[in-house]
């Protein structure tokens, strides 16, 4: 097999017809609003609302921004907020950044989400707040974690940065919880090109929010928190409206690469996906394949080096665990949650995006399964 020219990379923006994007960039031309919750914003949080069935949505300029910003409206005592290793960098640097001690509980081995049945050992006197993290797609099991949470009267903030469109049920995943951080970064399955957004049910905190993201202020110009900028701007909103446009007829395309790679890698001894739950929408947002070295033959760091000989890009997500990074250095022990630590040694997020050819998805599957020896 030949090397891929252009490389293939693990993910792909989606981008809207550029002369549809030209258009609303001539409408803010004419309008000079650029910032502070213009016309496209508007548009873009109305109808972002409707989709993801929140009665309150708030618009960042970017997904750790809307986390830091949604920690801080809690107005929770200096204390610890539980959460997992097995996320993105930024989940557990909020945190961090606005106060707090990250407590790490272990994931369950099936979707690496907060294993709810260790949750509750995890809760001391200290604990000021639950975070757990929807990862790949798949959501937490939110029933059970606000069952403990609302027994100790914790309040629930999800990291939902990989669930937009996600419902559990027929139950939009922000009607869970406190409330939902969205993260709409270039690598989503939606994206503003940069982004995020907070979706809430509590009107009152909605309004905190707006005023965390905008140094403080609000509408009577009383500066009440002591806020920051993290607003949306214009170019960004109008991105945004034009990929909600060719949302689903894109998840469509990432499923059927999906489809694509289970067909072609199933059955293969020590090589695992993700089980499909029955009830959940799925977004497609990444391709994770576990590899048990033991079985397969080869361990994750050589499946992904051997990919790369052939110009295909792979991703160790999550790795390191944040418990491992090395601003960090000495404060957890990565081997109190030994599935997220095997997880991060053996996933492997292959190329996932609603552009990639299905005869690119049978090469790379091709190199991987040879790799089984």
């Amino acid at each position: 097999m030949l090397k891929k020219d252009p490389p293939i990379l693990v993910t792909r923006p989606s981008l809207p017809p550029v002369e549809e994007y030209e258009q609303l960039v001539r409408e803010i031309f004419s309008s000079r609003y650029l910032t502070n919750g213009g016309m496209q914003h508007q548009k873009l949080e109305a109808a972002l609302k409707e989709k993801l069935e929140t009665p309150n949505l708030r618009l960042f300029t970017n997904g750790h921004l809307a986390l830091e910003c949604a920690i801080s409206a809690l107005h929770l005592a200096p204390g610890e907020i539980i959460t997992t290793p097995f996320t993105f960098i930024s989940t557990t640097h909020a945190i961090v950044r606005c106060g707090f001690t990250p407590v790490f509980c272990d994931v369950e081995p099936d979707y690496f989400t907060l294993d709810a049945s260790k949750l509750e050992a995890a809760i001391t006197p200290r604990t000021r707040a639950i975070l757990p993290v929807h990862v790949y797609g798949n959501p937490c099991d939110m029933e059970a974690i606000e069952r403990i949470a609302a027994k100790h009267n914790l309040p629930v903030l999800y990291d939902a940065a990989h669930a937009f469109g996600i419902s559990v049920h027929g139950r939009a995943v922000s009607d869970f919880g406190t409330a939902s951080m969205f993260s709409f970064h270039a690598t989503k399955c939606y994206n503003t090109i940069e982004g995020g957004a907070v979706a809430t049910k509590d009107a009152a905190y909605a309004e905190l929010l707006n005023g965390y993201k905008n140094f403080g202020y609000h509408a009577d110009e009383e500066i009440r928190e002591v806020g920051g900028n993290a607003k949306m701007n214009e170019f960004q909103a109008a991105m945004g409206l034009l990929n909600l446009k060719y949302f689903d007829s894109e998840i469509e395309k990432r499923g059927k690469v999906a489809t694509r790679y289970r067909q072609n890698l199933s059955g293969i001894a020590g090589l695992s996906f993700r089980p499909i739950r029955e009830g959940i929408t799925q977004n497609y947002a990444y391709l994770p394949v576990s590899f048990n070295p033991a079985v397969f033959g080869a361990n994750r760091d050589q499946v992904s080096d051997t990919l790369k000989q052939y110009g295909i890009f792979a991703r160790k997500y999550f790795y390191p665990l944040t418990s491992e990074a090395a601003c960090y250095a000495g404060q957890f022990d990565p081997a109190k949650t030994p599935v997220a630590l095997t997880a991060s040694r053996n996933v492997l997020t292959l190329p996932m995006y609603a552009s990639l050819p299905l005869s690119d998805v049978d090469d790379i599957c091709e190199i991987v399964a040879g790799c089984n020896k």
